[in-house]
């Protein structure tokens, strides 16, 4: 009978050693923005709402600002498993794979519905892409229009000529080039610093990205060009998905699709509320002149169809949807 009861004592302490283990999965979420910016407030809140939903058996931890790995390394870090769930910045892996690139191409998308318009159009292959390689999508949220922040006025784009310019992705790189400037790479997290020290004097970027790096200290003009909307995505190691239970899986999911919903609304409440602020730190937002207008349209056209050209008839056949 001691024996029959110490046994049964012991599979109540192993069962007791395995729900606790299963309680306390933790996954690591990495991105690259300060814990003030819109895009990590909503990471946070989606690891919140998981943890609620699970009833703790799914902790999510986000490591906000490049603190774990820097932008470039984070899809690799998902990918292999060093973390389960991560976010980032599509255009930064236009090298890799053109479609990627898509929302990084100047004036295709310059609205939030077509932006969305065009993210449906591009999760399709996406999907198609990030399956093989052991991922998915969980859900992507775009960043504000973008513009031009530059430190002397511009009329034409022949005024960026030589110009000191951040390069953070292909695209922006390319643009650089296309207009006479020198591409700088500089990544989010070493953009102060960089304005600080002179390394850039110019780059195109959202109102929330000049507010939350001060840039108004630096530079003092910002043309509302609205060139394009380029997103995060928030990707899932699939594994690490697949090992969960069903219901956790759902839990994910449920949290996941609510933070799409409120991040596309937070980048529209956050376009609005930077500008303003941008404005009231000294920063003159200007409507762009016509001929610069004119100016970055050609630039765009011609990028399109260089990456028309690299990304072939599945980046032909998301365009087409696009254009539908």
């Amino acid at each position: 009978m001691k024996i029959k009861l110490a046994l049964a004592a012991a599979a109540i302490a192993a069962i007791g050693t395995c729900n606790t283990s299963f309680a306390q999965t933790k996954w690591d979420l990495p991105n690259a923005y300060p814990t003030s910016n819109y895009h990590t407030e909503n990471l946070i809140q989606f690891a919140s709402d998981v943890d609620k939903a699970t009833g703790g058996k799914l902790k999510i931890t986000v490591h906000a600002n490049a603190a774990l790995f820097k932008a470039p390394e984070i899809k690799r870090a998902v990918q292999g498993g060093q973390a389960q769930i991560g976010e980032i910045l599509l255009v930064n892996y236009q090298n890799e794979w053109q479609i990627f690139g898509t929302d990084g191409l100047p004036f295709l998308a310059d609205s939030y519905d077509s932006a969305m318009k065009l993210y449906k159009a591009q999760k399709p292959v996406l999907d198609k892409k990030l399956g093989e390689q052991g991922m998915f999508v969980l859900y992507s949220v775009p960043w504000p229009p973008q513009g031009i922040y530059t430190k002397k006025p511009l009329a034409t784009a022949a005024d960026l000529k030589g110009v000191k310019w951040r390069a953070y992705s292909p695209a922006t790189a390319r643009i650089a080039e296309l207009v006479g400037a020198q591409p700088v790479t500089v990544q989010a997290a070493e953009l102060s610093q960089a304005m600080a020290t002179g390394v850039i004097e110019s780059y195109m970027s959202s109102g929330s990205t000049g507010y939350d790096t001060k840039t108004y200290e630096h530079i003092k003009y910002w043309y509302d060009t609205q060139a394009w909307l380029p997103k995060n995505a928030v990707l899932v190691n699939k594994a690490a998905f697949d090992a969960l239970d069903k219901a956790t899986q759902a839990a994910v999911l449920k949290a996941g699709a609510d933070a799409e919903v409120r991040g596309w609304a937070a980048s529209k409440a956050e376009n609005a509320r930077t500008i303003d602020l941008l404005k009231k730190n000294g920063m003159n937002i200007l409507p762009p002149p016509a001929a610069l207008t004119a100016d970055m349209k050609k630039v765009g056209d011609t990028m399109l169809k260089e990456w028309l050209d690299k990304a072939g008839p599945e980046g032909k056949g998301v365009i087409e949807a696009f254009q539908k």
